[in-house]
């Protein structure tokens, strides 16, 4: 969490404000922010997206690379996340500053994928117990706005709609098993990603809670509950992060309204991929990289 420093006078206004349901900047408990996405960004990724929800911008990068399945699990692929805070992120990155968050972050991305209905490693397997496809996900935090975890985890989901692996060819030749890789940009394999879930933030501010918080809410937050949320409603991780406690009441109206909230930003976002995808060449481009 990124610190900002408030006056007393200034956290009892948000506070208020939050009790009646009218955020300072307009939006209701439930609302977020106006959020930006952009797919296939970097030409040599296998699948890349660009997300900017208000003043946070995140880029994800996705690389596919033949290498040995885990020991425990022979006949699936692996996903690896890597997370790094520019510098010119904020300040506060500078030197190894942005290390602890840039592995909190990646942790959880891996604990919200580590289930076995939100995203099939199997299809990713080329020869069980030799060969199989690694996923190699950089997430790259650009600037520092807030909710940086639900903005990872919707960039992670947008770069994985947009990531194409080449097909795979196996071959028997005299005992000998050979791989050939197609070459044909066209000859590629799509992922499922219909399940793969994105995290909502919940902050715990005076008696109610809030999604997508800014960084000024966030200063006035003790308490904030991530949860990783699936298209269908299903929970697949979840962490609790600050000072303050939760009591069981509390923590179940949190998850409740982030299933809820969760299930709306899976749809939105699948509708929005489909839509940029349906136009092509032709889809007007905003990111900095072209």
């Amino acid at each position: 969490m990124v610190d900002v420093q408030l006056s007393d006078a200034e956290k009892i206004y948000i506070l208020h404000g939050i009790q009646d349901n009218c955020r300072e900047d307009g939006r209701s408990c439930e609302d977020y922010r106006h959020l930006e996405i952009e797919s296939n960004v970097v030409s040599n990724t296998t699948g890349s997206a660009r997300v900017r929800l208000a003043n946070t911008e995140i880029l994800v990068g996705v690389k596919a690379e033949m290498g040995n399945p885990a020991p425990e699990k022979p006949d699936k692929g692996r996903l690896e996340f890597f997370v790094d805070c520019s510098a010119n992120a904020t300040p506060q990155f500078e030197g190894r500053g942005g290390e602890e968050l840039a592995t909190e972050i990646s942790n959880l991305l891996s604990r919200s994928y580590d289930c076995p209905s939100c995203f099939d490693l199997s299809s990713l397997c080329v020869l069980p117990g030799q060969q199989c496809w690694i996923l190699y996900i950089d997430v790259l935090l650009l600037e520092c706005g807030g909710n940086l975890f639900d903005a990872s985890s919707i960039a992670v989901k947008a770069a994985l709609f947009n990531t194409r692996i080449p097909k795979v060819t196996v071959r028997e030749d005299e005992g000998h098993t050979e791989l050939e890789i197609s070459d044909d940009p066209y000859d590629v394999q799509r992922l499922n990603v219909q399940s793969v879930p994105c995290i909502v933030t919940l902050s715990k501010i005076g008696h109610s809670h809030v999604v997508d918080a800014s960084q000024r809410e966030e200063a006035c937050c003790l308490a904030r509950l991530m949860i990783g949320v699936t298209e269908k409603g299903t929970i697949t991780a979840m962490k609790k992060e600050g000072s303050g406690s939760l009591d069981p009441a509390s923590v179940e109206d949190m998850m409740e309204t982030g299933k809820k909230v969760g299930q709306d930003i899976n749809i939105s976002l699948t509708c929005v991929l489909k839509m940029e995808e349906r136009q092509g060449v032709k889809r007007q481009t905003i990111g900095f990289l072209r």
